[in-house]
Order: structure tokens, then sequence, then C-alpha cells
């Protein structure tokens, strides 16, 4: 008879399949029929749905949580953000930094959000942004993977110590490179930050995600440079591009080339769907763009594509949780993902597609893998979507991290059911 230190019983996995799995220590040790186990801790996830973790492969940690602070975006623009976050990284402390870092992963752990990938701020000098991160990554490395990226919010080229700041945040232990070329004073300047920064990575032999083309101009290309530096440096499925919204305005003839260009590279995207959509098209009146870049067309290529969150109450964004069931939602909206194979990607993309864009090791359910899963009050991927559901149970690294009663509404109504869960079965 086996005996695990938890057992989960009877929950139903992404691919529809119903089985146990059995935890030893942090790994999983068995998938299957484990009846007549013993456990240490048994869960009941009969008729629930049993996910690897979700992951974040976009998000600004140094600034989430501060919104209103030194005021409000007016405008609601990306420029008037960057302006904000601007005095307020000179007015932030450490302290408060991995003050709000750590709350954020408190929400995060509670939603079964377990890996994050954050851009870190490395313009100011004192480089206090970087000294936080790398805190708050230590503090959450039990129960959370924390990957940092030195990300020159204000050039690498453009501000005077762009070059030497992001040097020394690596330096720091930073482990991936990041940039911003459309921010650069040319395109030019765009393209030899570009080339600068993934000869750093391939030196290094650091992965590479650049803010790319975050802008309704159609004329911003840098996708097209990233691809060409990432073929010439060998740096293939070691790099992402970050927002490529430009490309929802571009005209077809030319992304029909740029497509195959990023697909030889094997270049990953990362659409932020909450955040393209409310900062994009400020500029217009209607037909109003909404900024999404080419997801399906991406996919249909075989270009990686994953859903990042980006922002969460800061100056760039009001609103936010932490849930990445919210930002598949809204991306499966505005990419028109309504098929139920695309409906099912959509979760993918916030578990899967982007441990594979983190390069996750030991990520997903499998015997041998890190024991990290998350119990869902859904019954599949889609029905997950639909709901945005509690997380009845979230193991990180072989430990019970978080936990909640399933929270049926309670009826009275004459001659109804007592209380309603909103699942529903599709008729087969």
């Amino acid at each position: 008879m086996a005996s695990f230190d938890i057992l989960v019983t009877g929950g139903t996995l992404p691919d529809g399949t119903i089985a146990d799995i059995g935890i030893t220590g942090t790994h999983i040790a068995a998938i299957g029929d484990l009846t007549g186990s013993e456990a240490g801790e048994t869960i009941d996830a009969a008729g629930d749905l049993v996910s690897p973790p979700f992951v974040d492969p976009h998000f600004h940690m140094d600034a989430t949580l501060s919104y209103g602070t030194p005021r409000i975006n007016a405008s609601g623009t990306l420029l008037e953000g960057i302006d904000l976050w601007g005095e307020l990284r000179e007015q932030a402390t450490v302290d408060e930094m991995v003050a709000r870092a750590l709350d954020y992963c408190d929400w995060a752990v509670s939603l079964g959000l377990l890996a994050i990938r954050s851009h870190v701020d490395t313009t100011p000098d004192h480089l206090n942004t970087v000294t936080a991160m790398l805190e708050v990554q230590e503090k959450v490395k039990p129960y959370l993977d924390l990957q940092l990226v030195a990300f020159p919010q204000d050039g690498f080229l453009r501000s005077p110590t762009g070059r030497e700041n992001l040097i020394r945040a690596l330096d720091m232990g930073v482990e991936v490179v990041g940039g911003i070329p459309h921010f650069e004073r040319t395109m030019g300047d765009g393209a030899a930050s570009l080339k600068e920064l993934c000869e750093i990575a391939a030196d290094r032999g650091l992965l590479v995600d650049i803010h790319c083309d975050e802008t309704d101009d159609p004329l911003s290309r840098h996708i097209e440079a990233l691809a060409y530096e990432t073929q010439r440096l060998g740096l293939q499925g070691r790099v992402a591009g970050s927002h490529l919204t430009s490309m929802h305005s571009m005209d077809n003839y030319y992304v029909s080339k740029l497509l195959p260009l990023i697909a030889e590279a094997e270049i990953s995207a990362i659409p932020n769907p909450l955040i393209n959509i409310t900062l994009q098209g400020r500029h217009d009146s209607y037909p109003k763009r909404r900024g999404l870049t080419r997801v399906k067309e991406m996919q249909a290529m075989g270009i990686r594509v994953g859903w990042g969150q980006d922002c969460v109450r800061d100056p760039w964004y009001s609103l936010g949780t932490g849930d990445m069931l919210d930002v598949a939602f809204m991306g499966l909206h505005v990419a028109q993902m309504t098929s139920p194979q695309e409906m099912a990607r959509c979760f993918t993309m916030v578990t899967e597609e982007n441990a594979r864009i983190l390069h996750l090791d030991g990520y997903g359910l499998s015997v041998g893998n890190m024991a990290s899963l998350v119990v869902l009050d859904a019954g599949d991927p889609i029905e997950a979507l639909r709901l945005r559901p509690d997380r009845l149970c979230v193991i990180s690294k072989g430990k019970m991290v978080s936990k909640q009663a399933r929270n049926d509404a309670r009826l009275a109504l004459p001659g109804r059911p007592g209380s309603v869960r909103r699942r529903h079965k599709v008729p087969s």
C-alpha cells in the first residue's frame, strides 16, 4: 500500500482525465488510480478541476498596488503612467516596495499564481527597485518562483546611465535582459539598443524579454530587428517580445512577411490584454483600435503566445486582482477565441505556455515534477474561464499554501433548490 504526504483524489485534469495525485516531499510521486493509499492529508477533488499552477510572464511588481501615488493617471495613457512612475520610483523606499510586492504575492498565491516574471526598472541610479525586488525574490522563493527582468524603462540608450545601470542590475543577480526600443529617441537608436542588449544576453547566457512596439504606430517595427538579432546571435527559443501592439495597426502584407521571421527566430509573444486594450487607441476617435496583437495569426504560424497580466493597481491600471483567469477571459474576448479548442487554448496560455516562456523546470502534472497544483471549483478549463472560480486548494512545492471553502450561493426561492453553484455541463 502506497503512502504519501498529500493525496489529491478524484480530480479532473485539464485533458479530461480523472485521476488521483500522490505527493511525497516536494514532488509528484504518482498519478492514476491510487485507491487504498494512505496519506498524511487527503484532499477530495472529485468533480473539480486540478490544474498546474498559473504563470504570469509579464508583470511590474516594483510598481504594483501603488495606485493613486503620487496621483491618479488623469489621461489614462501609457505616457502619463510612465511620468507618474518616474516620480514614484524616486519617492518609494525599499521597504515600501517590498511590502507592496509581498502583499501582491499573497494575492497571487491565493489564486494559484505560483510563477511570475517581473520587469524591474533599472533607470534610477540608486537601483532601489532592484534591491527591493531581489529581496522579495528571496522571501517568496519557498512558495513562488519570481523571475526578474532588468528593464531600462526610460531607454537603454536614451537614459544617460541606462547601459551602466542595466549591467549593474544583472551583476546584482537579475537574470533576464529587458529593453524598450520604441522609447529610444529614434528608430535607429531602438535597433541599436536591441543589438547591444541581445549581445549582452548572449555573452552572459541569459534570456531576453523586450517591451517591443507597445504603440499604435504601425511603423514601429522593432520586432523585425529583434528577430534578426535573435537569429544572428543564436538566441532562438530564449527571447520574448512583450506587447507587440503596433502589429494590430500594421498592414496585412507587411505582417505576412513579419510572422515567418518571428517564427524562424523562435521568439515568444506576450500580449497583455487587460492593459493593451486599456492603454492603446487613446488617440483614436472611431473606429477605435484596441491594440491587442495578432494572437491567432501568430499561433497559426507556430509562434508561442502567452497571456500576461502586466499591471495591478498601479500608475497604468486602476483595477486587477492577480487572477490570470481574468487575463485569459479578456484575451479570449478581444482575440475572438471562442471555439471550444480556442477557449481551452486560452487556459493553457496562462499555464503550460507561459511556463515554457519562462523556461520553468519541473512544471506540470507529471510524475517527478514539482508538486505544485491548484484545485478549482470548476469542471474543466473552459468552465474555469467562464466562472473564474474559487481556488479550493493551492499546493506549492509539496506544501498546502492556500485553502478556501466552497462558496455556493444560498437561495431563498419558493420551490427552488437551496443553493446554486453556477456550474453548467454542456450536453454530450
